[in-house]
């Protein structure tokens, strides 16, 4: 099956759902006239489709090859990569002051979800080079600024996030990593890092490496951490590549899928100590390194978003050819006409719509946040978007699991073969509710930090945007599907209702998170498919015919868990104790 690019669905979203046109109407993205962003889509469309879809196959079953410290890509990547750079798409949403087009996140987002759906072994070094760039440009010196941002955000050089080592996955705190300061500022880094995404390679002439590690004599824990850039050969003053450092991948992970993308165990300083200079301040490592993994865990909730949109076109490709039983009329019947068949379609694509929607919405706020010229208005969209980041990376790669799940069962046994390409990808995307901070942590993140610490006074203004929304649909075709958006919104006040009480526990908070965050998700999701199913299609933006049918049966599947799930996160009361012997079990 050819993969076709959702141009027309991801401009309705992006435009009508997300608020793409609210934010060019406030005056914060001329650039982002709508033909213009219309031509950028199709463009990319067109990229997605014939340039990077038909590198997933030898992704998969070659994947990326390791030998004597080289690593080599699977066939075709590295053409693909050298006309995405000319063609300028790594640097779309990069601010032109820094070489960049200029666009809106959220317009980067969009062209994100698509380069993920044609391939996310090949996508996933795009992302990271754009969030290195990111964080260079936030908190790199003028001096480093000067020879590496140029290269990143041209795509010349590439780049990594590396944190994890072996004893330090989620826990970073437990970090060995140690940095030694030098007469010339610089830093001797050495450190054994582990799941560093694109960690080696072959598509750039240079990788530069955002290492986390603890300053020699610097205290423990979280403010003993700082943030690093150690690049695989140092540059000189004008950027000219000079003697390799002392980086060597010293193998790259067997994985159950994403075979394409490189997953190297990295080895920092094995001889004299890796060349790196600190990025931001001595002691915020961690809090430096969030500017990069807050962009990663959106480009998370992106990948669910386009790796479900691949499973689901697959699945209706094979529920349309596939004769098995009978129809009403008694004749030979394709799958597609069979209820449960259709039960599963609908779940697929409501499911990829409400996370692209949400996916969409969260960068509008990042968007606002770094565009306001008003100060309270732009605090306002960055506490939306830090309580909406970590819904999106959990939530939104958690129904990309389920849709390519879905995918498998539709086709049946021929789901369970590699032939089909379904299974593909649910071993791409079972990685994404583990890495950029397993979901677990973002639950907790959500409820203990967002909720608990930041106050719930973000959370009230989204709820009554939420109930304005719901508002619309009073006295129309759509009253029902408004009707049980406005009981599951109130199962969700009620729940943050019992997370912000100061009566909570630690234990009983994180108890609650997980279906906090599921509650979050689905109404959020869900109401935002509403707005899209009341909307009119922009002049140059088609709404998806289904829209209506896709927000009814998201709200009588999703709508009617909310009150479980508000169940759940009270049952947190009473658990913990009941569970404290688990740990004994055998």
């Amino acid at each position: 099956m050819r993969f076709e690019a959702p141009v027309a669905d991801i401009g309705f979203c992006l435009e009508q759902i997300a608020g793409l046109g609210d934010l060019r109407r406030d005056g914060l993205a001329p650039e982002a006239d709508s033909d213009f962003v219309c031509q950028v889509l199709d463009r990319a469309g067109r990229m997605a489709e014939s340039l990077i879809a038909p590198l997933d196959l030898d992704a998969d079953r070659i994947g990326s090859q390791f030998e004597a410290g080289r690593v080599t890509t699977p066939p075709g990547f590295v053409d693909a990569y050298a006309r995405w750079c000319s063609d300028g798409w790594v640097s779309a949403d990069a601010p032109v002051e820094n070489g960049g087009m200029g666009l809106p996140m959220s317009v980067g987002a969009a062209l994100t979800e698509l380069w993920h759906s044609g391939s996310m072994g090949f996508a996933m070094g795009l992302l990271l080079t754009q969030a290195a760039s990111e964080l260079l440009s936030r908190k790199g010196s003028e001096e480093l600024k000067a020879i590496y941002l140029p290269r990143l955000v041209s795509g010349e050089w590439a780049a990594t996030m590396s944190m994890t080592e072996p004893q330090a996955g989620s826990d970073l705190t437990l970090s060995r990593a140690l940095a030694r300061a030098q007469p010339d500022g610089s830093f001797r880094i050495t450190a054994n890092k582990i799941f560093i995404s694109y960690g080696e390679h072959d598509l750039t002439s240079n990788i530069v490496h955002m290492v986390l590690a603890r300053i020699d004599g610097a205290g423990s824990g979280e403010r003993g951490l700082s943030l690093f850039l150690v690049p695989k050969r140092i540059p000189d003053a004008h950027g000219n590549l000079g003697e390799m450092n002392d980086v060597v991948c010293t193998g790259i992970e067997r994985k159950l899928g994403l075979h394409g993308s490189p997953t190297c165990m990295m080895a920092y300083g094995a001889h004299d100590g890796a060349v790196g200079w600190l990025v931001g301040e001595e002691g915020q490592g961690l809090p430096a390194m969030f500017t990069m993994m807050n962009r990663a865990r959106l480009g998370t909730g992106l990948q669910g978003a386009g790796v479900g949109e691949k499973a689901t076109q697959l699945a209706f490709a094979y529920a349309r050819s596939r004769i098995q039983g009978r129809g009403p009329a008694g004749k030979p019947a394709l799958i597609i006409e069979h209820p449960d068949v259709q039960r599963m379609l609908l779940d697929m694509r409501s499911g990829v719509m409400a996370v692209r929607g949400l996916s969409y919405f969260t960068a509008i706020a990042i968007d606002r946040a770094a565009r306001e010229p008003d100060p309270k208005r732009r605090r306002a969209a960055a506490d939306r978007a830090a309580l909406l980041t970590p819904i999106v990376k959990a939530w939104g790669s958690d129904i990309g699991v389920d849709v390519a799940s879905l995918g498998i069962q539709v086709h049946g046994g021929a789901g369970f073969v590699e032939e089909t390409g379904a299974a593909q990808r649910l071993r791409d995307i079972r990685i994404a509710p583990i890495y950029e901070g397993t979901n677990g942590l973002q639950a907790i993140d959500l409820v203990l930090r967002k909720l608990v610490r930041g106050g719930r006074t973000t959370a009230d203004l989204l709820l009554a945007e939420l109930r304005g929304v719901v508002a619309q649909a009073e006295g129309g075709a759509l009253a029902s599907v408004g009707a049980l958006a406005l009981e599951a919104i109130d199962a969700l006040e009620a729940a943050i209702d019992w997370i912000v009480d100061q009566a909570r526990t630690s234990i009983e908070l994180h108890w609650a998170a997980t279906p906090a965050l599921r509650l979050f998700g689905d109404v959020v999701g869900g109401v935002l498919l509403l707005k899209g199913a009341l909307a009119e299609p922009g002049a140059h933006c088609r709404k998806p015919e289904d829209m209506v049918l896709l927000a009814r049966f998201f709200a009588e599947k999703r709508f009617s868990h909310a009150p479980g799930l508000l169940a759940q996160v009270r049952a947190g009361a009473g658990v913990p104790s009941a569970a404290a012997g688990l740990a004994a079990y055998t």
